[in-house]
């Protein structure tokens, strides 16, 4: 979709409205230049990193939790706190 500077300003509302409910983008042009665009809000999502938990968690740490019972999330928090170094 394509719309003057004037109409853009005059519809603003409008254009967001179809924009979010369908996803087109809209050009905006100056005497049939093209000169901007109206285009959906997509957030950025930050690439996961592995071995985020390296060197915090251990072999050793888990055995501080009793074997008779699963491991609760305090206690996977208090791991976490008490390896980092």
């Amino acid at each position: 979709m394509s719309v003057s500077i004037y109409e853009a300003k005059t519809h603003l509302s409008q254009l967001i409205a179809k924009v979010e409910a369908t996803g087109e983008e809209v050009i905006i042009r100056r005497h049939n230049v093209p000169v901007g665009k109206l285009v959906p809000f997509r957030p950025v999502i930050a690439a996961r990193v592995l071995g985020g938990w390296e060197g915090r968690v251990t072999t050793e740490n888990l055995e501080l939790v009793t074997k008779d019972r699963a491991m609760s999330k305090y206690d996977v928090r208090v791991l976490a706190a008490t390896s980092t170094n």
